[in-house]
């Protein structure tokens, strides 16, 4: 008896060719709707579905492939003679090689014009059903999902007449991985549409980007896995232009960097290191905010990764050039800046288009035997909503750099406290495990670099006592803005009117772990 393939693929790439060696080698080829139309325009003879099953397709195809002569040669084991008879019995033929790629429903969805009723249409039953059940049957049968894999199952039929089960055990595993992650997307597509925000069951699927060298450390293995509906302002979406591959640590850093350029509209510049900024500059223009930002903190940008959102110019590029930074990120380079950043064969130059909204999903972290699933940190503040709760109001200018570190500081590790003046960041004080240490910190810094002068100072969450103020008005700080909530409250406004100092609260915590 003739082997036998049912092919019915979505994407035809590849197709035709792979059918024509098919048949070389003695299969009879099962097929239907558009694929079979291209099978048999290129010459390639086909049995149609209706063919086998004796029953029409119906229901505008929803109904074709759903039928015992299709699953029982998908399902039957040839191993068992109750199976083989009841094979024979209904004239059910055995189906040994299965090619079906499914209704494009990520393609679908990801389009901003689609409908509802447009994405269940576009939702495949029968495709998941017939490979479901030839992976299940894998010790008979081979299936195939990815196009790639094509040459592979060519290579091993002509060499020994079929394929070997190591294979057919790794392209099922392949087909569970694919029905799952297609699954994942329609759970999650209709989730949405129905509004549930916490839903007993969550399945979240990615796709493989690149593996990494390593992780956070050498002995540490990695992989970079992107969202299946990919995010258009993403460092996964980042295009690549120069220098050796993304570590683990860059991707992350990365990321933290493009958060903190993305709050700001007039021209900035991000330094992080270690998941922190180092350094946020604005200007007039992306030379001025870059080195706003390199002044802030001239040490600890050496090593760091910059993020621009202006297009680096050639007397930027030469202020780059000057210390080791491990990545730059900019919507677009000039010919002559990366012609000069290029000389540097190590350091990775990027783009990313800064005029994209961000799209903000649901943050997940890992923890031992679980996720925290939260909403994302992107709460849209108005200055004219938050209260002024000192006797002294701030001055205009006061105002606008309060607002600049409030903005900053939510990208801080807690305890967090920033300083910043009219340029950007002055001073940072991120991770300690008291508010008064941070502010120490930021100051010690912020002197330092000899910026302390008329810095203001944004606290990520309130001050738990009166402490942390009266540091910083003893030197020099006359600003302050901090989410509020305390029970000693009262005692921090009291010590700020002591000193003339104003303070606002926001009453909107950034606390971040």
């Amino acid at each position: 008896m003739l082997k036998r393939a049912l092919i019915s693929v979505s994407d035809k790439a590849g197709i035709v060719d792979f059918s024509a060696e098919l048949v070389k080698l003695g299969f009879e080829i099962i097929s239907t709707g558009g694929t079979k139309a291209a099978l048999e325009a290129a010459g390639i003879p086909t049995i149609g579905i209706e063919e086998v099953t004796d029953f029409p397709e119906m229901m505008d195809g929803r109904v074709k492939t759903l039928h015992p002569k299709i699953h029982g040669g998908l399902l039957g084991r040839r191993d068992l003679v109750s199976h083989t008879e009841a094979m024979k019995e209904h004239q059910i033929y055995p189906i040994d090689l299965v090619v079906v790629n499914l209704y494009p429903f990520k393609e679908t969805i990801s389009r901003e014009d689609v409908t509802e009723a447009e994405a269940i249409e576009n939702i495949d039953i029968g495709g998941p059903s017939m490979l479901r059940s030839a992976a299940k049957n894998h010790q008979f049968v081979t299936v195939v999902v990815d196009p790639s894999d094509y040459q592979v199952v060519l290579e091993e039929l002509k060499e020994s007449g079929e394929t070997t089960f190591a294979t057919r055990q790794r392209f099922a595993a392949k087909v569970f991985r694919h029905t799952a992650a297609y699954d994942a997307l329609i759970a999650s597509y209709l989730t949405e549409v129905v509004g549930e925000a916490e839903p007993e069951k969550l399945t979240l699927t990615y796709d493989l980007k690149q593996s990494l060298r390593y992780g956070e450390n050498g002995h540490q293995a990695a992989a970079f896995y992107q969202d299946a509906l990919p995010i258009a302002f993403s460092i996964a979406q980042a295009k690549q232009l120069h220098g050796k591959e993304l570590s683990y640590n860059n991707i992350r850093d990365a990321d933290a960097a493009i958060r903190i350029a993305k709050e700001y509209d007039q021209p900035v510049a991000v330094a992080v290191k270690h998941m922190n900024p180092c350094g946020i500059g604005t200007g007039a223009d992306v030379y001025e905010a870059y080195m706003n930002a390199f002044e802030a903190d001239p040490v600890s940008i050496f090593g760091g990764i910059v993020v621009v959102n202006r297009p680096i110019d050639l007397a930027t590029a030469n202020e780059m050039k000057k210390l080791f930074l491990e990545i730059i990120i900019a919507p677009a380079f000039e010919e002559a800046a990366f012609a000069e950043l290029a000389k540097k064969k190590n350091l990775r130059l990027m783009t990313l288009d800064f005029a994209v909204n961000a799209k903000f999903k649901s943050e997940v972290v890992s923890v031992l035997g679980g996720l925290l699933v939260q909403s994302p940190d992107h709460q849209v503040e108005m200055p004219t909503d938050w209260k002024v709760v000192t006797k002294r109001q701030p001055t205009a200018t006061e105002l606008a750099t309060l607002a600049f570190a409030w903005k900053a500081v939510k990208h801080v590790k807690s305890n967090a406290i920033l300083l910043a003046n009219e340029a950007g960041t002055v001073g940072i004080g991120a991770g300690q495990m008291n508010r008064v240490g941070s502010v120490k910190i930021a100051i010690e810094q912020a002197k330092e670099n000899g910026k302390l002068a008329g810095a203001a100072l944004a606290s990520d969450a309130f001050f738990p006592m009166s402490d942390s103020v009266e540091y910083a008005a003893k030197n020099g700080i006359q600003a302050i803005i901090q989410p509020g909530g305390s029970i000693k409250d009262q005692e921090s406004i009291d010590m700020a009117d002591e000193y003339g100092v104003t303070m606002i609260f926001t009453d909107l915590r950034h606390f971040k772990h």
